[in-house]
């Protein structure tokens, strides 16, 4: 079956004094369990500047989670994962009256969230906002999200180019996130998995900085992950420290490679990364 080892690591960074960023995960119990529903990770980023970002960031990944076991083996996780969004986008839309009654400052609250299922030998990246997720595979590293910002929107029309979207002053201005409308789009993407694949969840306070190279050479083979984990954050708060630095890395350890026949899961022969 799909065997994985993983490590997570959130730290408020050295000049900020609350920690908005919120990580999660979900690991099932039982080998029933990791085939009906697999593992699941989130990282979400509280959105700076407004009152309860770490009320909307730890909101979202409790609805995520809370939600998970509800996710049956027959159901595609293309469309439970963005389902589940949907309705933690709902809740910390509705959160922000809470905030209000508790005298802090009026107005909406919002995060981001990236969030990655993993079940068989696929996984499953449904996001909002520009907390990322990489693929690294065999050393190099694809992006497998991309950032919902103003700039970044403007550089995929064709209005501005990857070189002045880099530059532009709406770079890090969100174009979607959860909390703000009462409904929202979430990007999903489906990826197959080899055994020796890393998958690396992170908010914006880590790529900012460190490069996919610098993520490629921590996460090398044999590399203990919490060790990995820290050196990456340790290297973001060297670089920047402005900002909470939040990631994971997941390792994919064998697959559990299945096909379709009529309508019924058969398994194929396994693959391990040794």
């Amino acid at each position: 079956m799909l065997d994985l080892e993983f490590a997570e690591l959130s730290d408020a960074g050295p000049t900020r004094e609350n920690n908005e960023d919120c990580c999660g995960h979900f690991v099932p119990a039982t080998p029933e369990a990791a085939q009906s529903r697999g593992w699941c990770f989130a990282i979400a980023d509280g959105v700076g500047g407004q009152a309860g970002g770490e009320v909307a960031s730890s909101l979202a990944i409790e609805t995520l989670l809370s939600r998970l076991p509800s996710i049956s083996s027959t159901e595609s996780l293309t469309l439970a994962l963005p389902r589940i969004l949907q309705l933690a986008n709902q809740r910390v839309y509705e959160a922000a009256a809470d905030v209000v009654e508790k005298g802090r400052r009026a107005g909406s609250i919002a995060t981001t969230i990236v969030a990655c299922a993993i079940r068989y030998d696929r996984a499953v990246v449904a996001h909002v906002g520009d907390s990322r997720c990489y693929l690294i595979r065999r050393g190099e590293v694809s992006q497998v999200t991309r950032d919902h910002t103003v700039a970044n929107e403007h550089r995929r029309l064709g209005i501005l180019t990857s070189r002045q979207a880099s530059s532009a002053t709406t770079k890090n201005l969100l174009s979607r996130s959860l909390g703000n409308e009462m409904f929202v789009s979430v990007d999903t993407s489906d990826h197959l998995l080899t055994a020796g694949d890393v998958l690396l969840l992170c908010s914006d306070g880590l790529y900012r900085t460190v490069t996919p190279a610098d993520m490629a050479s921590a996460v090398g083979p044999k590399r203990e992950l919490q060790a990995a984990a820290a050196q990456l954050v340790s290297l973001a708060n060297a670089r920047d420290g402005s900002d909470n630095v939040s990631v994971q890395i997941i390792r994919i350890k064998s697959v559990e490679s299945v096909g379709m026949y009529r309508g019924r899961l058969y398994r194929l022969p396994k693959a391990r990364y040794e």
